[in-house]
Protein backbone atom coordinates (compact mmCIF):
# COMPACT_ATOMS: atom_id res chain seq x y z
CA UNK A 1 0.00 0.00 0.00
CA UNK A 2 3.01 1.96 0.37
CA UNK A 3 5.57 2.54 -1.82
CA UNK A 4 8.73 4.47 -2.68
CA UNK A 5 7.22 6.99 -4.85
CA UNK A 6 3.80 7.29 -2.24
CA UNK A 7 3.00 10.51 -0.56
CA UNK A 8 1.60 11.73 2.02
CA UNK A 9 -1.22 11.58 0.14
CA UNK A 10 -1.33 8.27 -0.10
CA UNK A 11 -1.70 7.86 3.60
CA UNK A 12 -5.69 9.59 3.13
CA UNK A 13 -6.38 6.73 0.59
CA UNK A 14 -5.77 3.73 2.72
CA UNK A 15 -8.09 0.74 2.21
CA UNK A 16 -8.22 -0.80 5.13
CA UNK A 17 -10.02 -3.76 3.57
CA UNK A 18 -6.59 -4.00 2.05
CA UNK A 19 -4.02 -3.33 4.60
CA UNK A 20 -1.58 -6.02 6.48
CA UNK A 21 -0.94 -8.17 3.25
CA UNK A 22 -0.36 -11.73 4.44
CA UNK A 23 1.60 -14.86 3.10
CA UNK A 24 -0.88 -17.63 3.66
CA UNK A 25 -2.98 -19.35 4.72
CA UNK A 26 -1.01 -22.29 5.11
CA UNK A 27 -2.77 -25.66 5.54
CA UNK A 28 -0.76 -27.36 8.35
CA UNK A 29 -0.65 -31.53 7.70
CA UNK A 30 -2.22 -33.11 10.83
CA UNK A 31 -3.39 -30.05 12.98
CA UNK A 32 -6.79 -30.48 14.26
CA UNK A 33 -9.09 -28.42 16.56
CA UNK A 34 -8.57 -28.47 19.89
CA UNK A 35 -4.17 -28.53 18.99
CA UNK A 36 -1.86 -26.12 19.72
CA UNK A 37 0.59 -24.84 16.55
CA UNK A 38 3.94 -24.00 17.52
CA UNK A 39 5.37 -21.57 16.04
CA UNK A 40 9.26 -20.75 16.26
CA UNK A 41 10.46 -17.31 14.71
CA UNK A 42 13.97 -18.88 12.93
CA UNK A 43 15.76 -16.18 11.13
CA UNK A 44 14.56 -12.44 9.92
CA UNK A 45 15.29 -11.13 6.51
CA UNK A 46 14.55 -7.46 6.11
CA UNK A 47 14.34 -5.80 3.41
CA UNK A 48 16.59 -2.34 4.47
CA UNK A 49 13.79 -0.33 3.49
CA UNK A 50 10.54 1.01 5.68
CA UNK A 51 8.17 3.72 6.68
CA UNK A 52 5.60 4.91 9.68
CA UNK A 53 2.62 7.24 9.27
CA UNK A 54 -0.06 8.96 11.06
CA UNK A 55 -3.15 7.85 9.33
CA UNK A 56 -6.01 9.74 9.68
CA UNK A 57 -8.63 8.17 12.50
CA UNK A 58 -6.09 5.76 13.31
CA UNK A 59 -3.94 5.47 16.93
CA UNK A 60 -4.46 6.46 20.46
CA UNK A 61 -4.09 9.66 19.57
CA UNK A 62 -6.40 10.01 16.47
CA UNK A 63 -8.65 13.37 18.02
CA UNK A 64 -5.11 15.03 18.99
CA UNK A 65 -2.89 14.34 15.56
CA UNK A 66 -6.14 14.75 12.31
CA UNK A 67 -3.60 15.42 9.63
CA UNK A 68 -1.71 12.82 7.74
CA UNK A 69 2.22 12.16 7.75
CA UNK A 70 4.48 9.63 6.30
CA UNK A 71 7.93 9.03 7.09
CA UNK A 72 10.86 6.57 5.15
CA UNK A 73 13.45 4.96 6.79
CA UNK A 74 16.06 3.50 5.14
CA UNK A 75 18.40 1.12 7.43
CA UNK A 76 20.71 -1.56 7.55
CA UNK A 77 19.05 -4.77 6.32
CA UNK A 78 22.27 -6.47 7.60
CA UNK A 79 23.94 -5.16 10.61
CA UNK A 80 20.23 -3.75 12.10
CA UNK A 81 21.97 -0.89 14.00
CA UNK A 82 19.98 2.06 14.65
CA UNK A 83 18.41 4.33 12.12
CA UNK A 84 18.65 8.08 12.01
CA UNK A 85 15.20 9.84 13.12
CA UNK A 86 14.67 13.65 13.00
CA UNK A 87 16.91 16.06 14.68
CA UNK A 88 19.80 14.03 16.16
CA UNK A 89 17.48 10.43 16.58
CA UNK A 90 18.86 6.90 15.87
CA UNK A 91 16.03 4.13 16.68
CA UNK A 92 17.37 0.72 17.70
CA UNK A 93 16.19 -2.43 15.54
CA UNK A 94 14.61 -5.28 16.24
CA UNK A 95 12.61 -7.24 13.55
CA UNK A 96 9.61 -9.10 13.75
CA UNK A 97 5.98 -10.07 12.71
CA UNK A 98 3.09 -8.30 13.42
CA UNK A 99 0.63 -10.25 11.89
CA UNK A 100 0.89 -14.09 13.35
CA UNK A 101 -2.53 -16.16 13.15
CA UNK A 102 -4.39 -18.98 12.34
CA UNK A 103 -8.18 -19.61 11.07
CA UNK A 104 -11.08 -18.66 13.69
CA UNK A 105 -13.80 -21.16 14.07
CA UNK A 106 -16.40 -18.62 12.92
CA UNK A 107 -17.89 -19.02 9.48
CA UNK A 108 -17.25 -15.34 7.47
CA UNK A 109 -15.36 -12.47 6.17
CA UNK A 110 -12.44 -11.44 9.07
CA UNK A 111 -10.90 -8.01 9.08
CA UNK A 112 -6.98 -8.59 9.77
CA UNK A 113 -6.97 -5.23 11.55
CA UNK A 114 -8.13 -6.49 15.18
CA UNK A 115 -5.80 -9.04 16.99
CA UNK A 116 -8.47 -12.58 18.19
CA UNK A 117 -8.00 -15.21 20.50
CA UNK A 118 -6.35 -17.52 17.48
CA UNK A 119 -4.00 -14.55 16.77
CA UNK A 120 -3.70 -11.87 13.95
CA UNK A 121 -2.73 -8.80 14.07
CA UNK A 122 -1.15 -8.99 17.98
CA UNK A 123 1.53 -6.73 17.41
CA UNK A 124 3.61 -8.60 19.91
CA UNK A 125 7.48 -6.91 19.69
CA UNK A 126 9.27 -9.62 21.93
CA UNK A 127 8.63 -12.21 18.24
CA UNK A 128 11.90 -12.11 17.25
CA UNK A 129 14.24 -14.88 16.44
CA UNK A 130 14.56 -17.39 18.58
CA UNK A 131 10.67 -16.67 20.26
CA UNK A 132 8.36 -19.56 19.84
CA UNK A 133 4.12 -18.65 19.81
CA UNK A 134 1.29 -20.92 20.17
CA UNK A 135 -1.90 -20.22 18.98
CA UNK A 136 -5.33 -22.81 19.11
CA UNK A 137 -6.32 -23.91 16.44
CA UNK A 138 -9.85 -24.57 15.72
CA UNK A 139 -10.37 -25.21 12.02
CA UNK A 140 -8.35 -28.44 10.18
CA UNK A 141 -5.30 -27.71 8.79
CA UNK A 142 -4.76 -24.45 11.36
CA UNK A 143 -4.71 -21.94 7.55
CA UNK A 144 -1.52 -20.13 9.22
CA UNK A 145 -0.61 -16.52 7.85
CA UNK A 146 2.13 -14.34 8.51
CA UNK A 147 2.91 -10.80 7.49
CA UNK A 148 2.98 -7.09 8.70
CA UNK A 149 6.48 -7.36 9.35
CA UNK A 150 8.34 -4.66 11.12
CA UNK A 151 11.95 -3.44 11.81
CA UNK A 152 10.92 -1.55 15.10
CA UNK A 153 7.87 -1.18 17.40
CA UNK A 154 7.26 0.06 20.93
CA UNK A 155 4.96 -2.01 23.49
CA UNK A 156 1.72 -0.71 22.35
CA UNK A 157 1.99 0.77 18.71
CA UNK A 158 0.25 4.20 19.68
CA UNK A 159 0.22 5.99 16.96
CA UNK A 160 -1.07 2.82 14.73
CA UNK A 161 2.45 2.02 12.82
CA UNK A 162 5.63 0.94 13.56
CA UNK A 163 8.69 0.68 10.88
CA UNK A 164 7.02 -1.02 8.13
CA UNK A 165 8.89 -3.17 5.94
CA UNK A 166 8.93 -5.78 4.17
CA UNK A 167 11.12 -8.94 4.92
CA UNK A 168 11.08 -13.02 4.39
CA UNK A 169 10.54 -14.79 8.04
CA UNK A 170 11.94 -17.90 8.65
CA UNK A 171 10.15 -20.08 10.85
CA UNK A 172 9.54 -23.86 11.88
CA UNK A 173 5.87 -25.20 12.86
CA UNK A 174 5.21 -28.02 15.38
CA UNK A 175 1.89 -29.65 16.15
CA UNK A 176 1.15 -30.17 20.05
CA UNK A 177 -2.04 -32.33 20.21
CA UNK A 178 -5.20 -31.69 22.27
CA UNK A 179 -3.44 -28.23 23.99
CA UNK A 180 -6.83 -26.87 24.80
CA UNK A 181 -5.15 -23.35 24.34
CA UNK A 182 -7.68 -20.60 24.84
CA UNK A 183 -5.70 -17.61 23.20
CA UNK A 184 -1.97 -16.93 22.33
CA UNK A 185 0.94 -17.46 24.03
CA UNK A 186 4.24 -17.15 23.32
CA UNK A 187 7.79 -17.51 24.80
CA UNK A 188 11.31 -15.76 23.97
CA UNK A 189 14.88 -17.32 24.56
CA UNK A 190 16.25 -14.59 26.40
CA UNK A 191 15.97 -11.07 27.84
CA UNK A 192 13.74 -8.40 25.48
CA UNK A 193 15.09 -4.96 25.67
CA UNK A 194 18.57 -4.92 26.46
CA UNK A 195 18.67 -2.87 22.83
CA UNK A 196 16.69 -0.37 24.37
CA UNK A 197 18.07 -0.42 28.22
CA UNK A 198 21.44 1.23 27.93
CA UNK A 199 20.46 4.65 28.87
CA UNK A 200 17.71 4.46 30.86
CA UNK A 201 14.41 5.85 30.20
CA UNK A 202 12.10 9.07 30.68
CA UNK A 203 8.86 8.04 31.75
CA UNK A 204 5.46 10.09 31.82
CA UNK A 205 2.21 9.08 33.43
CA UNK A 206 -1.40 9.02 33.13
CA UNK A 207 -3.38 8.63 36.43
CA UNK A 208 -7.19 8.17 36.78
CA UNK A 209 -10.45 5.71 36.64
CA UNK A 210 -10.46 5.07 33.42
CA UNK A 211 -7.28 3.41 31.56
CA UNK A 212 -7.48 4.22 28.25
CA UNK A 213 -7.86 7.73 29.45
CA UNK A 214 -4.52 6.94 31.37
CA UNK A 215 -2.85 5.90 28.34
CA UNK A 216 -3.45 8.81 26.01
CA UNK A 217 -2.69 10.84 28.76
CA UNK A 218 0.76 9.46 29.43
CA UNK A 219 1.37 9.17 25.42
CA UNK A 220 1.12 13.03 25.01
CA UNK A 221 2.69 14.25 27.69
CA UNK A 222 5.92 12.29 26.07
CA UNK A 223 4.89 14.00 22.99
CA UNK A 224 5.27 17.32 24.87
CA UNK A 225 8.17 16.01 26.29
CA UNK A 226 9.97 15.14 23.20
CA UNK A 227 9.28 18.11 21.44
CA UNK A 228 10.58 20.68 23.89
CA UNK A 229 13.59 18.68 24.31
CA UNK A 230 14.62 17.85 21.36
CA UNK A 231 13.24 20.22 19.06
CA UNK A 232 10.52 17.51 17.25
CA UNK A 233 7.32 18.37 15.94
CA UNK A 234 4.94 17.08 17.74
CA UNK A 235 3.73 14.63 14.82
CA UNK A 236 7.24 13.12 14.32
CA UNK A 237 7.59 12.93 18.34
CA UNK A 238 4.33 11.04 18.40
CA UNK A 239 5.24 8.33 15.15
CA UNK A 240 8.62 8.35 17.44
CA UNK A 241 6.84 7.05 20.34
CA UNK A 242 4.85 4.58 17.74
CA UNK A 243 8.21 3.05 16.70
CA UNK A 244 10.24 2.72 20.15
CA UNK A 245 8.32 4.01 23.32
CA UNK A 246 6.52 1.55 25.29
CA UNK A 247 3.47 1.95 26.54
CA UNK A 248 2.79 -0.12 30.60
CA UNK A 249 0.12 -0.44 32.97
CA UNK A 250 2.12 0.28 36.21
CA UNK A 251 -1.23 -0.19 38.78
CA UNK A 252 -4.44 -1.76 38.75
CA UNK A 253 -4.80 -2.88 42.07
CA UNK A 254 -5.15 0.82 43.82
CA UNK A 255 -8.69 1.76 43.47
CA UNK A 256 -10.45 4.28 42.26
CA UNK A 257 -7.38 5.30 40.75
CA UNK A 258 -5.01 3.38 38.08
CA UNK A 259 -1.72 4.24 36.68
CA UNK A 260 -0.77 4.29 33.04
CA UNK A 261 2.92 4.92 32.08
CA UNK A 262 5.06 5.35 28.90
CA UNK A 263 8.56 4.96 29.04
CA UNK A 264 11.06 5.90 26.01
CA UNK A 265 14.61 4.83 25.44
CA UNK A 266 17.17 7.58 26.16
CA UNK A 267 19.46 5.90 24.36
CA UNK A 268 17.22 7.21 21.10
CA UNK A 269 18.75 10.64 21.64
CA UNK A 270 22.36 9.23 23.06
Amino acid sequence: MVAEDSTVETITTFDFGKINPLTGPVYVEGAQPGDALSITFLKYHPSGKGWSANIPGFGLLADQFKDPALYFWNYDAARMVPCAYGPGGKVPLKAFAGTVGVAPAEVGIHSVVPPRHVGGNIDIRDLTAGATLYLPVEVEGALLSIGDTHAAQGDGEVAGSAIETQMDVEIRIDIIKDAKLKSPWCRTPGPVTRHLDGDGYEITTGIGSDLMVGAREAVMRMVDLLSARHGLSPIDAYMLCSVCGDLRVSAVVNRPNWVVSFYFPRIVFR
